[in-house]
């Protein structure tokens, strides 16, 4: 027979419950920013490392671009202010999707994503704006602005991509933020044309009471 342990001993070494969580918990980096883990994805570690670099890029900047569109929403101003205030917190919306796709890519292929702002802000090459608010002209081309940037990126990051086999960057770059980054574009670039709703002639009257005109 087994023997006998001693009860009292025997329930003190168990490991006790609680319902109270931990607090002020430290903890050690367990994986650096700017490397990346082994993933059986069938990509070379050159591609993979190349991928999560662009897309780190990207992804800073993008954030940065959603924040100007949040901003420029909350300070628009003037007689369009009610079209523009709804066209960029739905652009501001948009991007945010991308923000998250970006980011989960980089997770995907072994990385670390660039997520705290402070960090973002150090990466970012999209320029600071001024504190405060700007008029509705220059809001729009700041924007405008920072698309081209990131779609050039895009254009230059989706191409190598596909060189190294990198399919999933490659598409995930070309569907989805240049597609959606050239479709925003062209909204704001349409707010920057001065052009008149009606033409009036002149004399003060339609070209209908012209001769000839019906």
């Amino acid at each position: 027979m087994p023997a006998k342990g001693n009860s009292t001993t025997s329930k003190a070494s168990r490991k006790t419950t609680s319902s109270q969580p931990w607090l002020h918990v430290d903890g050690t980096q367990i994986q650096e920013f700017g490397t990346v883990r082994s993933w059986p994805l069938g990509l070379s570690d050159e591609a993979r490392s190349y991928s999560c670099g662009r897309l780190n890029q990207i992804l800073a900047d993008t954030q940065i671009l959603y924040a100007l569109y949040k901003k420029h929403h909350w300070l628009m101003r003037g007689p369009t202010f009610y079209q523009l205030h709804l066209l960029l917190d739905k652009h501001a919306g948009e991007q945010l999707e991308l923000v998250d796709q970006l980011a989960e890519r980089v997770q995907t292929l072994g990385g670390i994503a660039v997520g705290d702002p402070r960090h973002v802000a150090e990466i970012t090459v999209i320029p600071r704006p001024p504190n405060g608010a700007e008029e509705v002209p220059a809001m729009l081309s700041r924007l405008i602005e920072a698309h081209e940037t990131i779609l050039v990126a895009c254009h230059d990051a989706a191409a190598r991509a596909e060189e190294m086999g990198d399919d999933g960057t490659n598409d995930l770059l070309v569907s989805g933020v240049i597609r959606t980054g050239e479709l925003q574009t062209w909204f704001l670039v349409e707010h920057l044309v001065d052009t008149p709703l009606v033409e009036t002639p002149h004399n003060g009257h339609s070209d209908r009471s012209r001769p000839g005109m019906k």
